[in-house]
């Protein structure tokens, strides 16, 4: 059963609450969990392949986290400023460019030199080919 047929059996129905809640019936339930598990387990699967890429490379492999960000669609120096903990802010102040240049840099509006991925790698504390690479 392909997603669309799936969602066409999902009813919905309101709470006395008033909060909405889709019912399936089981199988289509169980698919779209057995969907869901095999999704992980592909993402772990190119998980491992990034891993191996970048240690052919010389560069230690991307965590997990950072893998399934970039799997997501996020671009690199964001999943790595995420997986760091650390926000936009602090992130641009360690690395000596503005708030809005790393907002251009992380969707794609700004491309990132060479110099500025050097800066905001090493504010990371990260190798700078993870964030090279997004240039």
């Amino acid at each position: 059963m392909t997603a669309a047929e799936l969602f066409k059996m999902a009813q919905t129905i309101k709470t006395p609450n008033g909060e909405e809640m889709v019912l399936l019936p089981k199988a289509a339930f169980e698919q779209l969990r057995q969907s869901v598990a095999d999704a992980e387990e592909d993402a772990e699967d190119v998980a491992i392949y990034d891993a191996r890429k970048l240690d052919a490379g010389g560069l230690a492999p991307l965590p997990a986290e950072v893998t399934m960000a970039l799997l997501r669609g996020e671009r690199r120096i964001r999943a790595v400023r995420k997986w760091r903990n650390v926000t936009q802010q602090h992130l641009a102040e360690a690395a000596k460019i503005t708030q809005g240049h790393l907002s251009d840099l992380e969707t794609g509006r700004r491309s990132t030199t060479v110099e500025t991925a050097k800066l905001i790698a090493k504010a990371l504390g990260v190798p700078l080919g993870w964030i090279e690479s997004d240039a």
